[in-house]
């Protein structure tokens, strides 16, 4: 099968964006090219779009993130936005929260090939760290339906923590329907916002919502 190449691929502006981050994030691409495809964490047909679907993607939640503390990734599969996150975010400690041994085992050689000190791999459910594990964010990326994501996100934050969602064209549906479960659960009004990474690049969703309410602590 031949594989389109990536309109992104080389552009003088990826470096200028990521920054000091830009040698870990390019070296991550090659990863999910490579080992990513082979082990079926990143379909074929992603390859051309890794860049703005996946990398600037991921990278669209960085602003919205402490820069310290703890900021849990929920889901992290292939790395999608945690590996970016740690890579964008080194003086804060990032965990990589997965259920599945293989999604677990990649992640831990993409934390050891790329040398991010700040990353702690865990598999584990959320459901089943709500009462160890607490962070000042939490960031998912097509995890599941918000009401199922709040179930399991704002247990994991803190008061004032913040959980950022990136989230599809049906947003703001969801934000609706699942506002009941956020209220009650303390999270605060949602926001969706719509980013993008760099001009040019295609404008990406992002659902954010404060935890302003811990167990009657406000």
């Amino acid at each position: 099968m031949t594989v389109e190449a990536d309109p992104w691929e080389g552009d003088s502006r990826l470096p200028a964006f990521f920054g000091p981050s830009w040698a870990a994030i390019s070296a991550f691409h090659t990863l999910l090219v490579d080992e990513g495809v082979r082990r079926g964490l990143v379909g074929p047909r992603e390859v051309p779009r890794l860049w703005e679907r996946h990398l600037l993607n991921s990278a669209v939640v960085v602003p919205f993130l402490p820069e310290t503390g703890r900021i849990i990734d929920l889901g992290s599969g292939a790395g999608l936005p945690g590996i970016v996150v740690a890579a964008m975010r080194p003086d804060a400690e990032v965990v990589l929260l997965d259920p599945m041994e293989r999604r677990t085992d990649w992640l831990l050689e993409v934390v050891d090939s790329l040398g991010l000190a700040n990353v702690v791999v865990m598999r584990a459910r959320a459901e089943d760290v709500h009462r160890e594990l607490v962070g000042a964010a939490v960031t998912a990326r097509a995890v599941a339906p918000l009401d199922r994501l709040y179930r399991w996100s704002l247990p994991l934050l803190a008061k004032g923590g913040v959980l950022v969602a990136l989230k599809g064209a049906r947003a703001q549906d969801e934000v609706e329907s699942a506002a009941r479960v956020g209220t009650k659960l303390g999270g605060g009004p949602a926001e969706v916002l719509s980013v993008r990474a760099i001009d040019g690049a295609e404008e990406t969703t992002v659902v954010r919502v404060v935890r302003e309410v811990v167990r009657g602590v406000r």
